[in-house]
């Protein structure tokens, strides 16, 4: 039975280890004045069954938030899509609705109010 479980596993968990969304990306520099210049290295990988993004490095302002979790339970769809994420931006505090979209070594970011109708976006940067 425990290897039956551990067979399944390896199976269940194949697809997501391979997402094309993981490993290290560059934010755009904050749009906000008081953080000018200022942008994250974030790294994506598996968190369960969901994809996260931790921060990795800070450039431009010293601040203690590596290790933070900055974006949480996204959900990969299979047209490089990705949904059902929360974001926390750190220039702006709060927690907001997530999606992104991967295009290539490219990653639209969006944070979201209203049911996704009034969103903020920012395009990374694979490293």
């Amino acid at each position: 039975m425990r290897l039956i479980a551990t067979i399944l596993a390896l199976f269940v968990s194949a697809p997501a280890l391979a997402d094309p969304v993981f490993g290290e990306w560059k934010t755009q520099s904050s749009a906000m004045e008081k953080y000018a210049g200022h942008y994250l290295h974030v790294r994506f990988e598996p968190c369960g069954s969901k994809i996260c993004g931790k921060i990795t490095k800070v450039v431009g302002i010293e601040a203690d938030i590596i290790g933070k979790a900055i974006i949480w339970d996204m959900n990969a769809l299979e047209d490089g899509t990705y949904t059902g994420g929360k974001i926390w931006p750190p220039d702006r505090g709060g927690t907001y609705a997530s999606k992104m979209k991967l295009q290539g070594d490219k990653l639209k970011v969006s944070g979201c109010l209203v049911g996704g109708l009034l969103c903020e976006s920012q395009i990374w940067s694979r490293l």
